[in-house]
């Protein structure tokens, strides 16, 4: 019987869910866009995982901006902090557990003017 696999670009196994090492190891390698197309693409891949970064959307706004009808494709030092941050970030995304119907949920909630969050979680010790 399988213990682990790759299911739909996840790592599954009985009590976690991770990123793809190999999918995220190509993401990784991507040269900064230089075109519209290619921003979207990249926001269309890390935005797959986007459920293992915090404050995904507010990271990638700068990148989101340049998706918007009418504005200029310049890709300012804005765009390149959070081009390589959401590629950090990946690279360190958390593993998700399954939760533990024994223990507390907490329910963060977060928003700003052009993005909004939630997350639902446990507090467990190692």
């Amino acid at each position: 019987m399988c213990r682990e696999g790759i299911v739909l670009g996840h790592k599954i196994s009985k009590s976690s869910i991770e990123v793809d090492r190999a999918k995220v190891d190509l993401i990784a390698k991507l040269p900064h866009p230089t075109t519209v197309k290619c921003v979207r693409s990249f926001l269309g891949h890390a935005g797959f995982y986007g459920r293992f970064i915090q404050d995904f959307s507010k990271i990638a706004r700068p990148m989101t901006h340049l998706l918007e009808k009418e504005t200029p494709f310049i890709f300012s030092t804005e765009c390149i902090d959070a081009f390589n941050t959401l590629k950090k970030k990946l690279t360190e995304a958390p593993i998700l557990v399954v939760p533990d119907w024994n223990l507390p949920f907490e329910l963060m909630c977060d928003a700003s003017d052009y993005a909004i969050g939630a997350v639902i979680g446990q507090r467990k010790s190692k």
